[in-house]
């Protein structure tokens, strides 16, 4: 069993974390911590199943040019902050395929020039290994972890832009702290796959009826095992777990892990 996606008219690949199991036969608790893709399109005077949820803050982990093309909308009396996963990799000249997927698939041939040949795979390894070893993302996951500890947070949510990259590696991080193991944090994080492949169906069609690699378009837009493998090679390489990765990588103290474990497990 992994989180429950929440069916949502206006939020892309809307999922709760509540109900996914922990050892000892624990559940993290329903209504807490929520992930999804961007908010661009968020209403919660139409969307139900939005409204129901009683968002109090939301973590945005988009670039500044993403942000810009696709402005959150929040309601007033919701919290958003911002923290740039990605800011260290784009100011070394370096523009991850995550935050270009619409670009990427809108034109075949440069497509196959960059990503073709199996660099797809290699270059989102690169990305899921900067989520680890980057200080922008440090402090990205340091803020999740740090809100998710607080009481005064609310139901938070946090997201990117598809809602399957810096979002799943976020959420392995929340399930790996509070007792999730191997299995379950590859599920979660696969299970987002059908949501993500249906919000850019039509940009897959057009993208390979115009003779584009339907393989390069599905590693775009799909998330794989050896992603999240590399960024959890570069857990044990770095810092040997999870544990000392959040304690001494993203300098989380003991209480605080203490706090988030005490709000989101039942």
């Amino acid at each position: 069993m992994t989180a429950t996606a929440t069916p949502s008219t206006t939020v892309a690949n809307l999922r709760d974390l509540g109900g996914t199991p922990l050892a000892g036969g624990r559940t993290v608790r329903h209504g807490l911590v929520l992930r999804s893709g961007q908010l661009d399109r968020l209403d919660v005077d139409t969307d139900p199943a939005v409204a129901a949820l009683g968002l109090r803050t939301v973590i945005d982990f988009r670039t500044a040019a993403e942000r810009a093309a696709h402005p959150d909308r929040i309601p007033a009396d919701v919290r958003l902050l911002i923290s740039d996963v990605l800011a260290d990799k784009l100011n070394a000249g370096q523009i991850p395929a995550a935050t270009q997927l619409k670009d990427l698939l809108s034109d075949p041939a440069v497509a196959e020039e960059h990503l073709g040949g199996g660099k797809v795979q290699a270059l989102f390894a690169d990305t899921y290994r900067s989520f680890v070893n980057t200080a922008s993302a440090q402090a990205g996951y340091r803020l999740l972890l740090t809100e998710l500890a607080d009481p005064e947070a609310g139901p938070l949510l946090f997201h990117c832009t598809a809602g399957k990259d810096r979002t799943g590696w976020g959420a392995t991080v929340v399930l790996a702290l509070l007792g999730a193991d191997e299995d379950t944090l590859m599920a979660e994080y696969l299970s987002v796959n059908p949501a993500v492949k249906q919000a850019f169906a039509r940009m897959i069609e057009g993208f390979t009826m115009a003779g584009g690699n339907p393989d390069i378009a599905l590693g775009l837009i799909g998330v794989f095992p050896v992603y999240l493998e590399a960024a959890l090679e570069e857990v044990r390489t770095r810092y040997g777990s999870m544990e000392k990765y959040v304690r001494e990588g993203l300098g989380v103290s003991d209480e605080t892990v203490d706090a988030l474990r005490a709000r989101l497990t039942a």
